[in-house]
């Protein structure tokens, strides 16, 4: 009962019993068990609160937690790491594909130049990889990271990024840029809820902090987070439901390690028959047979003095059920993070071909979550990126003003990942591709190929080898061969029947 009842009660019993009575009866026709306020769910106190209502007062509490955790628990970095190798891996490969293949190559020569720690990064100690990388890491840990685009005279074109922690926005900032703004966590926004630019706090290399907050334009920076609510303006840690699941691990962990080493330990009591007495003579006796400092040796022989008898303590005792305990936890902490046991704990000891392929697809799914948000970051900066070319006239474009959106088309190819069973991926890949449900350019993009030029250096290879008189199977035809054989003109019938090249490269 609140106080409410309390006071009720008080002053008259029998209307306390009533309003008690009811509160009964009102949970028994209750029409869903989890609104129930049965024992069950007597401590169970909850309320509905906008996002940001419900998250201010925990985030920073939530953050500091899971940092902790990254520094001291390794079943923690074992999800992020997960997230790191699979959401960004190896990297993407840039394909411009603005329709001309002079400017795609000087587009993407530039990227590959600008990708440079002393060219993409203000403080020129992390290439844009690594910069990705730590962005994947920092949401997971952090909630979200944001990305300032500066334009300095550091790099080869005049644009560079600054990441910040999201420590870094100024929440004691109250005043906005625009009239009829308002600021809310170190971030204006609109009456749309649109931000419109970010204050951040000042810190010098040592850390200390300066009275004077800086504020920036929302063009100019990206937001890397997770919106889960609709009413959501500000990260929350992506590791908060699993969290204090990690910490029991580790608790649970610890007083396993110290029980162990208990375990571990052999001890030695040496029993007297005739304890020291009172008087010179037994003082002497005890100093003669007096065993402290004494210790047990491999292969030790040592005569005890009459009478004395010797008991062992050797403590008896394993943790047989801290395999199955920490097993369960690694599976609840993988199943809040969307991924499956083998995942984060890299035990493969009860799987076979059929489930490791089940669980890759599942796990991809969350990934793809993932690389769903970090794309659209990394399109924003490509997009920043062809501009600042323009204007540094690293690449000729007279029409990009008026055709822009042309100019910056692009698609990112990701880095392979390793086939679990070669010769079965591999026979996918061919039925997939004979029937029609694969293009090559599919099955390229799948293994971090560019399927264009996954073609050229086959090409090159053959005609390396037909020069040395080295035969590998593959047919290489002329444009003129080509155009004979039917494929420059659709009008004269099916090649398969006239003998024509088939997507094999065998010719009859």
């Amino acid at each position: 009962m609140n106080w409410l009842d309390n006071a009720i009660s008080f002053l008259s019993p029998e209307w306390g019993a009533k309003r008690e009575a009811w509160r009964k009866y009102g949970d028994e026709i209750r029409n869903y068990d989890a609104a129930g306020n049965g024992n069950g769910s007597a401590n169970w106190r909850v309320m509905n609160q906008s996002a940001e209502a419900t998250d201010r007062y925990n985030r920073d509490t939530v953050r500091a937690r899971s940092r902790d955790l990254e520094r001291n628990s390794d079943m923690l970095n074992s999800v992020v790491g997960a997230f790191k190798r699979n959401v960004f891996g190896g990297g993407f490969s840039l394909r411009a594909k603005t329709g001309e293949d002079s400017l795609n190559t000087e587009l993407e020569k530039a990227w590959k130049r600008w990708c440079k720690k002393q060219n993409c990064d203000v403080t020129g100690t992390q290439s844009f990889n690594q910069i990705m990388r730590m962005c994947v890491q920092r949401k997971k840990v952090d909630g979200g990271i944001l990305i300032l685009k500066r334009y300095t005279s550091q790099g080869f074109i005049p644009f560079q990024l600054q990441t910040m922690e999201v420590d870094e926005l100024d929440t004691a900032q109250v005043g906005p840029k625009r009239a009829g703004n308002r600021v809310v966590g170190g971030i204006e926004y609109n009456r749309w809820n649109r931000p419109m630019g970010y204050w951040f706090q000042q810190y010098d290399i040592e850390g200390a902090l300066s009275p004077e907050s800086i504020y920036v334009d929302a063009k100019d920076v990206i937001f890397y987070y997770s919106k889960r609510r609709p009413s959501q303006i500000r990260e929350m840690s992506d590791l908060s439901p699993t969290v204090t699941r990690i910490r029991d691990a580790n608790e649970f962990m610890t007083a396993v390690s110290v029980k162990e080493r208990i375990t571990a330990c052999l001890s030695v009591f040496v029993k007297k028959y005739n304890p020291a007495g009172i008087g010179r003579i037994n003082n002497d006796a005890t100093k003669k047979g007096a065993y402290e400092g004494k210790t047990i040796a491999p292969g030790m022989i040592r005569e005890l003095e009459p009478g004395d008898d010797v008991e062992v303590v050797n403590p008896n005792g394993q943790s047989t059920d801290a395999t199955t305990f920490i097993k369960l936890l690694q599976h609840m902490i993988g199943a809040g993070q969307g991924l499956s046991y083998e995942a984060t704990s890299r035990d493969m000891s009860e799987t076979n071909y059929a489930s490791a392929r089940q669980g890759m697809i599942e796990d991809g799914l969350t990934y793809d979550d993932e690389k769903e948000l970090l794309l659209e970051a990394m399109d924003e900066i490509y997009e920043t990126f062809v501009i600042s070319c323009v204007l540094a006239k690293i690449v000729q474009i007279p029409s990009f003003w008026e055709n822009k959106e042309k100019y910056m088309e692009h698609t990112w190819t990701a880095a392979p990942k390793k086939w679990i069973d070669p010769a079965k991926e591999a026979t996918a890949n061919k039925t997939a591709l004979n029937t029609g449900q694969k293009t090559f350019q599919q099955l390229a993009a799948e293994n971090g190929r560019d399927w264009k030029e996954q073609l050229d250096e086959t090409l090159e290879v053959l005609k390396y080898a037909r020069e040395n008189g080295l035969e590998m199977g593959g047919v290489i035809f002329g444009k003129d061969d080509l155009y004979q054989a039917g494929f420059g003109d659709a009008s004269e019938g099916d090649g398969a029947a006239e003998g024509k090249p088939s997507l094999s490269g065998n010719a009859k």
